[in-house]
């Protein structure tokens, strides 16, 4: 069964509005915070830059994500919003050691910062942040392009609110550290943020199957099925968000219809792990059969060795 328009991709027009609030923003926040000299007001702004990159490559992912397969691009597209969801952690790792670095000077050097501008600017800041993050919440259940940009409006607006509490230390007590500390708090979110996504991405780029999903157990369970008497095999992976693909070689006892067992099995596939993409190979079993790779399961439990490939007889 081949679904080649499967999968999620983002809406554009939602990058999209987010995009523009956050540039708006960033303009707004880098000037006051030169003028204030902070740099948890800077790092956010840092931070609020990396958003705007995040959600531009986002924009330009999505569009790429929906085009159909062409040529040798057999799956299209699809792909490009995993590499921009990689690309959103790396930015939040490097911004983060740059700001982390500065942040542990400030420590030992403490310049003066005005405290109310700095909680003016993170006041604002965490209410931007909302509504971006409200633009793409939905959106990020399905999309891991979307989800990168999703994480990196949720992580500024914690980091905005570690600004605002550094502000208001730093009105009410003059402790200047304060700034430092809060920019910190920002980096341990960004590094967190990044390494995830990284993660995330990596799983799918190195074709491994869905994180949620125990392979060994679904092999077994369609070993299980009744006419199947062995599975091997096995192979799958993610196309991209919400697009599983799986190919196997199954055998079946003798004297069924092959086909119908495949239909079957692409069936349960669908309803009970949300497979749509399969490409199930269907062999009767013979005496003289000697199926290639290893096998996962047997339903009448022995295991046959490995050897060349079985002829197709179905």
């Amino acid at each position: 069964m081949h679904a080649h328009f499967a999968g999620a991709t983002s809406d554009p027009r939602s990058l999209l509005a987010a995009l523009v609030l956050i540039l708006a923003f960033l303009v707004f926040e880098i000037v006051l915070a030169i003028l204030g000299h902070s740099l948890a007001l800077l790092a956010d702004g840092a931070h609020m830059l990396a958003d705007a990159v995040a959600l531009g490559g986002s924009v330009w992912a999505a569009r790429l994500a929906r085009h159909p397969p062409r040529g040798s691009w057999t799956f299209g597209l699809k792909r490009a919003e995993i590499l921009s969801a990689q690309a959103n952690g790396i930015t939040l790792l490097v911004f983060g050691a740059l700001i982390a670095f500065v942040a542990i000077q400030r420590l030992v050097h403490p310049p003066a910062v005005q405290g109310g501008i700095v909680l003016t600017v993170a006041a604002v800041g965490i209410v931007v942040n909302i509504v971006a993050a409200g633009i793409l919440r939905g959106s990020a259940r399905d999309s891991l392009n979307v989800e990168g940009s999703y994480r990196h409006i949720v992580t500024d607006l914690f980091a905005f609110i570690a600004t605002l509490i550094a502000g208001a230390v730093i009105l009410t007590t003059g402790f200047a550290r304060a700034d430092a500390i809060a920019s910190l708090v920002v980096v341990g979110l960004m590094f967190r943020a990044g390494y995830s996504l990284l993660k995330d991405t990596g799983r799918i780029l190195l074709e491994g199957g869905p994180a949620d999903m125990d392979v060994t157990a679904m092999a077994q369970d369609l070993a299980g099925q009744t006419q199947v008497a062995e599975i091997h095999d096995v192979h799958v992976w993610t196309i991209t968000s919400d697009f599983p693909a799986l190919a196997a070689h199954v055998l079946v006892d003798r004297d069924v219809d092959c086909h119908g067992v495949r239909r079957r099995l692409e069936e349960l596939l669908r309803h009970r792990y949300g497979i749509t993409h399969t490409t199930l190979q269907v062999d009767h079993v013979s005496d003289n059969l000697i199926p290639s790779g290893s096998i996962l399961q047997s339903r009448s439990g022995h295991s046959a060795p490995t050897g060349s490939e079985a002829p197709r007889d179905s």
